[in-house]
């Protein structure tokens, strides 16, 4: 299904084996958090331009909550056990330079949008300054993403996974809970990341900028 999908499993309770750490002390103490916008914020800016922390914590709040939403989309979609997404619940290895490893555990669940998704936007807005209106069509973007690699890949179980997307995409955070998966899907927000080329064609085929550059 992608990079994104792939995931370790462990038991509801257990402690953390070495060299993973759980989200919740990586949300409490956000260190290396702070390494991973900074990596993110120099390769950005190797292009000459001076990224500002706000575009990489913007890119790095994307990569993250969609490496979480995706494998919870799925498992949904496929009927198992939900992915829980407490903070303490969920593992990973702070590997820069790609997706972060992760570890599962299972919970009752019945939204994507809550625990440590929600946790995440808090913490970017105010640790990098990332505007809200980003953080959450970040949150709608990955959704979308997420369901049209599922699909992809299972589209026999296609309208299972339109059916989980478009339940968390009703959240009125989520660009005000009117974007519905699919081809037209167009998120009313940006990423940023055109600020790294300072060009702003160069933007994602569903941000809003897009879609306004084909309506000139």
């Amino acid at each position: 299904m992608g990079g994104f999908f792939p995931a370790d499993v462990h038991r509801p309770g257990e402690a953390a084996p070495p060299r993973w750490r759980s989200l919740r002390s990586l949300l409490d103490n956000p260190a290396a958090l702070d390494a991973r916008v900074e990596f993110v914020r120099v390769t950005l800016s190797a292009g000459g331009l001076e990224v500002p922390a706000r575009v990489a914590g913007s890119v790095v709040q994307l990569g993250m909550s969609g490496r979480i939403l995706a494998p919870a989309l799925a498992a949904q979609a496929l009927g198992l056990q939900s992915v829980s997404l407490h903070a303490a619940d969920l593992w990973c290895q702070d590997d820069l330079g790609g997706a972060y490893p992760l570890s599962l555990t299972t919970a009752a669940v019945t939204d994507l949008v809550e625990g440590v998704i929600v946790e995440l936007a808090d913490l970017f807005a105010r640790r990098y300054g990332v505007p809200s209106r980003t953080i959450w069509g970040n949150l709608a973007s990955t959704i979308n993403s997420a369901a049209r690699q599922f699909t992809l890949a299972r589209p026999d179980l296609a309208a299972a996974a339109r059916a989980v997307a478009d339940h968390a995409l009703a959240d009125a955070r989520l660009d005000g809970g009117r974007l519905r998966v699919g081809p037209a899907f167009r998120r009313r927000s940006c990423c940023l990341i055109y600020q790294a080329s300072g060009s702003r064609a160069a933007v994602c085929g569903d941000c809003v900028l897009a879609a306004a550059g084909r309506e000139g």
